[in-house]
């Protein structure tokens, strides 16, 4: 069954067929219990057709081919450049052609329900959905009702964008054509990857951004990338802004730079923030501003201004919850979706009569967002983060030990690439003697990035770390030479 006409009433409702919200509707129907989800666009969301998957595919050619030329035999064999055509419909195919039938077929072999159309919360535990032609089903939860709606870009008040027609992620993402020139407005992550991508698919990239290079991580890692874009010939504005952006007739687009430089360009970008996809949701209801970021406590309930779970009192419990971006703890799908497996399990044991396990690290627990939040930047270098920065460790009071090492220094790196450049961050509590934080940054980090994440959620000791011996030779002897470096410098 993949409408709801039939049935109105469910144990949970979703208002979002992102991932989060797949998620959560399939955790609960696992626990036994019945769910619908709502969607207004298409089922499966931003990752599956404008972030996640096609911007990868854009860029994961051109990763495999600069492999090739690290390497001399293999750069002797490789003749020509990217066929972009290529490219783009390798792309296509992860974004299933932007149709998603296929998603549909995967919620109805789940059973879970789809309601097609707007969904506002208008009443506790009461969702309406309004369709195209603006009929409206009221449909109603037994149990829950989750938020799972996510975010979109957010342009910046620069003067003229709007009438520029500006890129966001989701044009850059699904674009057709190759621009001859693009600018980029923001250094952060998708900025520096649409950056490395379009830059080898042929155009003159140009990128702006009012910070640094990947502020969000540590400044090394920004220092590599922005190394790695200038050698592959993007020109980087850093610490300046875009004041004015304006297009002349059909094509061109000029930006006017903070400190009186102007760029033109045939395509602009922002990639400057997000923001929630809560307007309309139905929020002023309950007391919450539409369009606000949704503050939710330990078990994801959402919280009014009280910091108390919103409008209990009509059953006596919480019954709003929101997952993923829109609750702004952690914006990453695989986060998003960690929060839904632990968020629809503790719905389906409240239902059952059971107390959710809320302890540290608990089944139910969503500890990670605090503790160990994992991420890849798909730029050249990759850029693998797990944890807190040194600064991020400074500021939350941890006395900390910062050990560095050069990856190219490793002889599995060495074999990995020719002029293999990289480097390596552990982060120590002095206290517990455990990994709190670790960064990477070369050439296909993305591997080593598990390692420290399952050392810092087991809080594994140092000295038992010593005993985890990595293969030899591999990138992950940075784990040995990390250690080494920290006995030596204590």
């Amino acid at each position: 069954m993949t409408t709801a006409e039939q049935n109105t009433t469910f144990d949970v409702l979703v208002i979002g067929a992102g991932p989060v919200g797949e998620n959560v509707a399939d955790r609960v129907v696992q626990g036994g219990l019945t769910a619908a989800i709502v969607e207004r666009e298409l089922v499966g969301g931003e990752c599956s057709y404008w972030a996640c998957m096609p911007t990868k595919a854009l860029l994961r050619d051109a990763a495999a081919l600069r492999a090739a030329r690290a390497l001399p035999a293999a750069r002797r064999a490789v003749t020509g450049d990217l066929d972009a055509a290529a490219v783009l419909a390798r792309r296509d195919r992860f974004a299933s052609d932007w149709n998603d039938s296929g998603q549909v077929d995967w919620l109805d072999n789940a059973g879970i329900s789809l309601i097609r159309g707007h969904g506002r919360i208008t009443d506790t535990l009461t969702v309406t959905v309004t369709r195209d032609d603006d009929t409206t089903t009221v449909l109603r939860a037994r149990q829950a009702v989750v938020i799972a709606t996510g975010s979109s870009a957010q342009l910046p008040p620069i003067r003229g964008l709007d009438d520029a027609a500006p890129w966001t992620s989701r044009e850059a993402a699904a674009t057709q054509t190759i621009p001859d020139r693009l600018a980029v407005i923001g250094g952060g992550v998708v900025g520096s990857e649409m950056a490395t991508a379009f830059s080898a698919l042929g155009s003159q990239v140009t990128l702006i951004s009012q910070a640094r290079l990947l502020p969000a991580v540590e400044a090394f890692a920004g220092d590599l990338v922005a190394e790695g874009l200038r050698n592959a010939g993007v020109d980087l504005h850093l610490g300046v802004d875009a004041t004015e952006v304006r297009r002349d007739g059909d094509r061109t687009v000029r930006l006017s730079l903070s400190d009186g430089q102007e760029i033109d360009a045939d395509e602009v970008l922002v990639a400057t923030g997000r923001t929630p996809n809560t307007e309309d949701l139905g929020l002023d209801q309950l007391g919450l501003a539409a369009g606000s970021w949704l503050s939710v406590d330990d078990a994801l309930a959402v919280l009014g201004d009280d910091d108390q779970p919103v409008a209990p009192g009509a059953v006596g419990r919480a019954w709003l919850y929101a997952a993923g971006d829109v609750n702004r703890r952690a914006m990453l799908t695989h986060h998003g979706k960690y929060q839904a497996r632990a968020l629809g399990d503790a719905i389906a044991a409240r239902a059952h009569g059971k107390e959710p396990d809320l302890d540290t690290w608990g089944r139910h627990a969503v500890t990670a967002d605090d503790r160990a939040v994992t991420q890849v930047i798909f730029t050249d270098p990759e850029v693998a983060v797990v944890g807190l920065s040194a600064e991020g460790a400074a500021v939350a009071g941890f006395a900390t030990r910062i050990v560095d090492h050069d990856l190219g220094a490793v002889a599995g790196a060495a074999l990995h690439a020719d002029g293999y450049r990289g480097r390596a961050r552990m982060i120590i509590d002095q206290d517990r003697n455990v990994l709190i934080g670790f960064t990477a940054v070369g050439p296909d980090v993305a591997e080593l990035l598990h390692a420290a994440t399952i050392a810092i959620t087991g809080e594994v000791p140092l000295d038992r770390l010593w005993h985890a011996v990595p293969a030899y030779p591999t990138i992950n002897e940075i784990w040995l030479r990390l250690l080494e470096t920290d006995g030596r410098d204590h």
